[in-house]
């Protein structure tokens, strides 16, 4: 039996502490006013106000008004009417700047939020890419992974606390707690005839309902085939029953997380931009976390071998393991691709845009992801030696989390935020926070059984996997 051990207790803990402080300031800090939006912006840039600034926000007005302005004046003077008029010019100018205001006061506030939803989503996401994966190899009545078979039970674990914390965070946005998704502002809607053709699927209650059947549906599954894969270790000899229960619970599972993951990212990611669409977005979203929930596995089990556990995985079962890795990385990239190319070539407008502002304003993390996550493990992961080799393992495993990190804030942050975005204490509290949760309830979830699962039929193929 695994026993925890307390100084990686203990760094959950600390973690968690300190991720609970670096959120807390994060909350604390954000504005309650415009004016103190606007003054937090001029400080942060010295007034000088560059591409993250107030005044970028009202720069391309600025022109305009000038300009309408201008005209206006030349009106009047013919018209003998230049006083009532410039006064309708003033009135516009102030309202503009209001909007722009209020548009960085809502920017400003999402970003702890924004921060949270990014942390909370990505190690949900690992949860469940690894549930899936796990019933894949159910579904395939694959040999190979049985004896890692305890370590996927116990990282999906976290889908329980991650899907209460994901569910609390969605109502509290409902009930308007933050202004991440768009569609929920009623006022916004009233002026945006594109969300007003869609109000019939994106509306709170049904967006609330969706989310709940998504989430009871994926727990449902990982309580019963873990309940059959602790049944079948405690049947008597012959008894295959459970495995065969669990062949057809992940047979069925299958087919309704595909269809759910993929409404689950237009819901809980696309609609944040609701003006734009992607065919390829739920398989987009299903590669980064199948990708991040493989390299997970490899990571836990690499440390639990470290301990003295898991003796009879080898590294036939590591080099599997780095090979998916390396795979996914690449299924990763070819639909990273797919979808940019396609749109960027076309160059719609109201699909462009999404890139154009991931461009422009994250240009960092947009193009530093692509070298995370493609061509540091192709270059890594691409010769059979290096998937030997432990250290080489946890190395582009760590690479790998950290870079689709960075993939989910740039689906989340842009949205959101806009251009007013930097690594705070939010975005590390947040990180920190549920880095620490994970941690503590994946592997408080180890201890609970032996971390073989010696009842499995194919276990002996397990445990003579080598090549």
């Amino acid at each position: 039996m695994y026993t925890f051990a307390q100084r990686l207790k203990i760094t959950a803990f600390v973690l968690m502490g300190l991720g609970f402080i670096g959120l807390a300031i994060g909350f604390a800090s954000a504005p309650s006013t415009v004016a103190e939006a606007q003054a937090m912006v001029a400080d942060a840039h010295g007034g000088h106000g560059d591409a993250h600034g107030i005044e970028h926000d009202t720069h391309d007005a600025h022109p305009v008004d000038s300009h309408k302005e201008e005209k206006h004046h030349d009106a009047h003077a013919a018209t003998g009417a230049h006083d009532g008029h410039h006064g309708d010019a003033h009135a516009d100018d102030a309202h503009a700047e209001d909007h722009h205001g209020e548009h960085l006061l809502h920017q400003l506030q999402n970003k702890p939020w924004a921060a949270l939803y990014v942390a909370a989503f990505f190690f949900f996401m690992i949860a469940l890419g690894t549930l899936m994966f796990y019933a894949i190899q159910r579904a395939a009545q694959a040999g190979w992974p049985i004896l890692l078979f305890r370590v996927m039970e116990g990282i999906t674990a976290y889908l329980v606390p991650g899907s209460i914390i994901i569910y609390v965070f969605l109502v509290l946005t409902g009930l308007h707690a933050n202004h991440l998704f768009v569609w929920m502002d009623a006022e916004t809607v009233a002026h945006d005839e594109i969300i007003q053709g869609k109000v019939g699927y994106l509306n709170v209650p049904f967006f609330l309902i969706r989310a709940a059947i998504y989430l009871l549906g994926w727990n449902a599954y990982r309580y019963f085939s873990r309940k059959f894969s602790l049944a079948q270790d405690a049947a008597s000899a012959g008894d295959i029953s459970n495995h065969k229960k669990n062949f057809r619970i992940s047979a069925v599972f299958l087919v309704f997380f595909f269809v759910t993951e993929s409404m689950m990212s237009w819901d809980w990611i696309m609609s944040l931009d609701p003006h734009w669409f992607s065919t390829l977005f739920g398989w987009y979203v299903l590669a980064s976390m199948l990708v991040t929930a493989v390299t997970v596995i490899a990571l836990v089990t690499i440390y639990l071998k470290s301990k003295g556990f898991l003796p009879k995985v080898n590294h036939s079962h590591l080099h599997d393991l780095a090979k998916f890795m390396f795979g996914l990385s690449v299924f990763w990239t070819y639909l990273w691709f797919s979808q940019f190319m396609l749109i960027w070539y076309s160059n719609i407008p109201e699909e462009v845009t999404y890139f154009l502002t991931r461009i422009d304003d994250y240009n960092l993390p947009f193009f530093g992801m692509v070298v995370m996550n493609f061509i540091f493990p192709l270059l890594i992961l691409m010769s059979s030696d290096y998937k030997r080799s432990n250290w080489i393992i946890v190395m582009a495993g760590i690479v790998i989390v950290l870079g689709h990190y960075i993939d989910i804030f740039n689906m989340i942050m842009p949205a959101t935020v806009g251009d007013q975005w930097f690594i705070g204490w939010a975005e590390i509290g947040g990180f920190l926070f549920f880095a620490g949760l994970f941690i503590y309830v994946v592997f408080r979830a180890l201890t609970k059984v032996p971390l073989e699962a010696s009842g499995d039929p194919y276990v002996g193929e397990s445990e003579r996997f080598v090549y």
